[in-house]
Order: structure tokens, then C-alpha cells, then sequence
């Protein structure tokens, strides 16, 4: 409610509050039903988008407005770009629920059905929605103990107990496996840099991991330690850096290209432990995204930016939990991708990662201020533990 009162006062607008009724219980919600006035057309139109984006609608009903696209790849000008947040369109007086929710996409209905486009799909007809009338948006609400999220706060401090928030995950996890349900994990190579990389292969050992999106970093320093128990040339038993180890990574590269992949390195012998092992042993599907930093890259790193996102997409597909390891890059990208009901944990060192990601609109976040590592043996340990 106060998010509505004051976005309508920082566009410098007027609100008039014709009824308000307060939700008792967290089944009962509340209601406010209230007249904005705006200085002109296109500053109401503005104020508008925005209120809707936070779960107003216009009193009045009507149907959504559908112009045609005129170029592909080009939306109308006053077309709606979406939310993460669950979203039905008016059509023919019915209010249908929007396919493939993700944030800022637009949103095209065919065959009487409406969808999330990127813009870069769009082409020459398609029917886009555009403005605000006939269009809802359901946000999601956090009710006490909802998935067992209520320990959690979007409000990140590095002053709470891990454990306590690692045995709650843990729960979670055990539970999305029972029910059959995809986990998803985003991981940073920081992951293998802190020895979290053994743990990390326990949790697909045990099943929960169904996903794995990460860079091309993730598997070069994963392969590295497979191959040479060094990462960054650092040895991961001793903590030194060893004469020469510098050079391992690219040894580590050439050696996967030799085989001519991970798959084909796993199959003759070449890949024998690690992350990406474990996972193409188990059949986990993984994607790696490549950067303009990377050395290499892998030959099974996509370099293709586009086409690395639309692999990512579809591999998170019918996910309902997401981890995020100490990757801000990757985790922002996934966070944009994601509908807000999926739950997403975001775990790293440093809290202004995880604030980052909930500010850039991925409001779900749930954050675990730690070290990548202890993390992962923290929870790996309490998921070989019986649940009391």
C-alpha cells in the first residue's frame, strides 16, 4: 500500500482514496480503491504503468489494446514491457493468464492465447500489447512460513547465524526433490577457488541438481583442479601457489580440446572427478555462457550471447528453486529470466551482490551472506543428515 501512495506522489500526481479495506489474515487481502490525477496525458499514462506493475488495475473494465508489430525485432512505441510478477491480459472479457513470465519482455497474443516475447523475437504482425488497460498483475506475497522462506529477508546482513538459514535450504531442497521438482544452480568459479567444488559434487551425487548454468571460468578452474589439484596454479591442499601453476588452466583447456569436449573427455578417460564430470555422468544439464575475458574458451562454451541466453531460458524451464553461488553476472542474468514465484537463493561473500540482485527487480531474492565454500560444506553436510 505504501509503495502505491508514494509512487504516485514522486510523479508529482494527486490520489484521491474512494474505499480501503484491510486483509485480516494472510488468506484475506487488503483492498484500496483510489482516483490519481496527473498533469497531463502522457505523465497519467506513465504513473499508470507503473501502479500496474505493482498489482493495480484499472477500475474500468476493458480489453487489452493489441497493435500489430511493423518491423521484426520492433515493438509499438507504447507497448507494455512486463514484470516478473504473474500477469493476465482482458481478452474478449476474460482475464488470461500470460505464458513464459519473465521481466522486460512484451507480451503477444496468438491464437487467443497471450505469451512474454523478447523484443528480438518479435516479427512483422505480431500482436503486442500495448498501454496499460487490460492488463493485471498478481504479485507474489510472503506469508508466514511460505515454503519455508519466512526465515529470509530481502534485508542482507552478514550478521546472522548461516546455519540456521543452511538447514532451512536444505529443507527446501529435500523437499523440491521428493516432489519431483527441478533445482537449479548458478555458480561462479569462486566456487572451485574455495573448495567448494567436492561439496558442490555431493549435492549432484545426491540429486540436487538438475541445472547447472555458469561461465566458462566454473569449468576451466573445475577441470583444472581435476587434473592438476590446482586452481588459479594454486595447490587446493596446501593453499600455495605452485611454480609454474599459472600455466595450468590453459594445460587444462588444451587438454578438453584435445578430446574435443567435456563429454568426449569424460568418455575416454581423460576428465575423471570434478564438477562437470559428476554432472555429465549423472545426465544434469549444464550450459556455459562465455565473456569477452574468457581464455579458451571451452569448446563447449556458447560465445554467442543470444543464443547462450535462449539456452539458459529453456533450461530453466519448469525450475521451482535456483542457487546462486558467488556470481553476480550470472546470477542477475538468471534473475532476469525467472517468474517470481521461483524461489532464489543468493549466496556470496559480499552482501552488496545479493542487494543488487533484488534491486535490479528480481524481488524473491533471498540472500545468505558467507563464504561460497563453507557454504557448500555446511550444505552438503545437512543434507546427509536425516531430516528430525
Amino acid at each position: 500500500m505504501n509503495a502505491m501512495f508514494d509512487t504516485v506522489v514522486r510523479h508529482d500526481a494527486a490520489f484521491d482514496v474512494l474505499e480501503f479495506r484491510i486483509g485480516r489474515t494472510n488468506e484475506e487481502p487488503s483492498f484500496v480503491s483510489m482516483r490519481v490525477t496527473a498533469k497531463g496525458p502522457a505523465a497519467l499514462t506513465e504513473l499508470l504503468e507503473e501502479l500496474v506493475g505493482l498489482g493495480c488495475r484499472v477500475a474500468r473494465p476493458a480489453d487489452a489494446q493489441l497493435t500489430p508489430a511493423d518491423r521484426d525485432g520492433c515493438a509499438p512505441e507504447d507497448f507494455y514491457s512486463t514484470t516478473n510478477h504473474r500477469t493476465f491480459v482482458r481478452l474478449g472479457g476474460e482475464w488470461v493468464e500470460a505464458d513464459k513470465q519473465r521481466m522486460d519482455a512484451a507480451i503477444v497474443v496468438e491464437r487467443g492465447r497471450p505469451s512474454c516475447r523478447k523484443l528480438r523475437d518479435l516479427r512483422v504482425g505480431d500482436a503486442v500489447v500495448c498501454g496499460v488497460r487490460g492488463v493485471k498483475i498478481v504479485p507474489e506475497f510472503q506469508e508466514r512460513d511460505r515454503h519455508g522462506f519466512a526465515f529470509m529477508t530481502t534485508e542482507i546482513s552478514s550478521e546472522r547465524r548461516v546455519e540456521i538459514g543452511v538447514g532451512r535450504i536444505a529443507a527446501m531442497m529435500r523437499a523440491a526433490r521428493q516432489a519431483g521438482e527441478k533445482i537449479a544452480v548458478v555458480a561462479g568459479p569462486v566456487v572451485v577457488h574455495t573448495g567448494g567444488g567436492a561439496y558442490f559434487c555431493d549435492l549432484v551425487r545426491g540429486g540436487y541438481v538438475n541445472v547447472l548454468l555458469a561461465g566458462n571460468a566454473l569449468a576451466v578452474h573445475d577441470v583444472e583442479q581435476a587434473l592438476y589439484g590446482t586452481s588459479l596454479g594454486v595447490d587446493m591442499e596446501t593453499g600455495r601457489a605452485i611454480e609454474g601453476g599459472h600455466r595450468h588452466h590453459m594445460r587444462a583447456i588444451n587438454a578438453i580440446y584435445r578430446a574435443g569436449g567435456l563429454r568426449a573427455a569424460v568418455q575416454q578417460g581423460v576428465l575423471t572427478s570434478g564438477v562437470m564430470y559428476e554432472c555429465i555422468r549423472r545426465n544434469v544439464e549444464y550450459v556455459l555462457a562465455g565473456s569477452i575475458r574468457d581464455d579458451g574458451p571451452l569448446p563447449d562454451t556458447i560465445m554467442n550471447l543470444v543464443e547462450a541466453q535462449d539456452r539458459y531460458t529453456a533450461a530453466l524451464q519448469g525450475v521451482t528453486l535456483v542457487l546462486v553461488l558467488s556470481t553476480m553476472l550470472h546470477g542477475i542474468g538468471v534473475g532476469n529470466m525467472l517468474p517470481a514465484w521461483v524461489r532464489l537463493v543468493c549466496v556470496d561473500i559480499n552482501p552488496a551482490v545479493v542487494t543488487k540482485l533484488a534491486d535490479r527487480g528480481s524481488s524473491q531474492t533471498m540472500g545468505v551472506v558467507t563464504d561460497v565454500g563453507l557454504f557448500l560444506r555446511q550444505l552438503a553436510s545437512a543434507l546427509h543428515e536425516q531430516p528430525v
